[in-house]
């Protein structure tokens, strides 16, 4: 059985969008390069040839992968009813790092782990940060469990 993957709904509306330009751009365009190549003669000295295949398996690789991710994703906020007055995934959250001496407020949104992009405030409900934040409140400090533990306070909840 393959593990749920919990996801929001642009993540989902982009793994789907990936698929279908895989399907309906990249895979034709590999096939026409394979058919360039095999044009070009002898296929066991022919690197076009061997470079087109290996692009196919890529290709279709990623597309059995996207459609693995898409048959076992969990819509965040769709099938649960969320308490909006604690963090949950699919929740940004702005807390205070009470280690800092002048804390600066950091905020960020919880996703499933196929989302995240840390760059862009979007960290992974699997994360240390995430799992201690999860089922609190305004108002509430926790101890984030890492090799040197620090607390931060939430400040606010949106969802």
């Amino acid at each position: 059985m393959d593990k749920k993957v919990q996801i929001s709904r642009e993540g989902f509306e982009k793994l789907k969008a990936e698929r279908e330009n895989l399907i309906n751009v990249e895979r034709p365009a590999v096939i026409e390069e394979i058919k360039l190549a095999r044009s070009q003669g002898d296929l066991s000295e022919n690197a076009d040839y061997d470079a087109a295949r290996d692009k196919q398996a890529r290709i279709e690789e990623r597309i059995k992968e996207l459609e693995v991710m898409m048959q076992n994703a969990v819509i965040i906020g769709s099938d649960v009813k969320v308490d909006t007055h604690v963090v949950n995934l699919g929740a940004t959250v702005t807390v205070l790092d009470l280690s800092e001496e002048n804390p600066e407020p950091d905020t960020f949104t919880i996703l499933g782990s196929t989302e995240t992009d840390p760059l862009h405030g979007k960290i992974s409900n699997e994360s240390p940060l995430a799992k201690a934040l999860m089922t609190h409140k305004i108002g509430d400090v926790v101890t984030v469990g890492v090799a040197k533990p620090y607390d931060v306070e939430i400040v606010d909840i949106k969802y």
